[in-house]
């Protein structure tokens, strides 16, 4: 008697696919979402799912929109990498952020890459004072006469360009602002924001405290990564203004969470 074999089911191609995602991962340290995407002829939505569960099982970590091996030492991209990466989506996010721009009164910036190029995009005549963190962010605002800047002290990272210690923190609780525009590292619906940092993390939460209204600037990338330090809840942040790689299944999380959440 014949026993005719049929093709593989679902759960058996995705049983293969991230055995193979583990073998790369291993083999290279660190891969690419858009790559697997590419290498397997999926969406990167199917291998952000793949990653997720696997990080459950602690085969792997995500973060950036890549995959580590679970043990591997913390991968932290220089700024001129985090600079390059998801531009045109960074882009359109900073443009929708245009209009949360109070008409006047104190915004406070986070440092990191949207922050940064946001702050690239401010109107000239904009009557504001801000307050940042950010030495990339600073010297760019400076150069608008109709802005107040005022740098927040501290310690310097290196890898940031920011200021994220004790002195950093004491002084963000003495103030109060109406917007504080912000990044995170990685966003999940079940731990809210987190970062791989507890300096930063402290800075965060400090500045959230002190803001009216917060607004997170957060490419898709960091849908599903989940670090260590989790520094805000989704019901912490007013508005999260992403790009359009979010998937409707992300973004239905995040809003049942309490989150509202504008695609552009």
């Amino acid at each position: 008697m014949t026993t005719t074999t049929g093709p593989p089911s679902r759960a058996e191609l995705q049983s293969q696919r991230q055995d193979e995602i583990l073998r790369l991962v291993r083999e290279r340290g660190r891969v690419e979402v858009t790559t697997l995407a590419e290498q397997f002829d999926v969406t990167t939505e199917t291998i952000r799912r793949d990653l997720s569960g696997m990080q459950k099982r602690k085969l792997l970590r995500r973060v950036h929109g890549a995959a580590e091996p679970w043990q591997a030492v913390r991968y932290e991209p220089s700024i001129s990498a985090r600079h390059s990466q998801q531009v045109e989506e960074k882009r359109r996010i900073v443009t929708a952020a245009l209009d949360e721009l109070p008409p006047e009164g104190t915004i406070m910036m986070d440092a990191g890459s949207t922050t940064s190029l946001f702050a690239g995009y401010f109107p000239p005549d904009l009557q504001l004072r801000v307050v940042t963190n950010s030495l990339l962010i600073a010297p760019m605002l400076a150069e608008h006469d109709s802005l107040r800047v005022i740098v927040l002290g501290g310690t310097v990272r290196p890898q940031t360009a920011s200021m994220v210690d004790h002195d950093t923190v004491e002084t963000v609780r003495r103030m109060s602002v109406d917007v504080l525009f912000m990044g995170t590292d990685g966003l999940t619906p079940e731990r809210g924001f987190t970062t791989p940092f507890t300096d930063e993390a402290a800075v965060k939460q400090a500045m959230i405290a002190s803001a009216r209204r917060v607004i997170a600037l957060v490419d898709s990338t960091k849908f599903g990564n989940d670090h260590f330090v989790r520094f805000a809840d989704l019901t912490d942040i007013d508005t999260l203004i992403t790009d359009t790689g979010a998937s409707d299944a992300d973004v239905a999380a995040l809003e049942a969470g309490g989150l509202h959440v504008v695609r552009v």
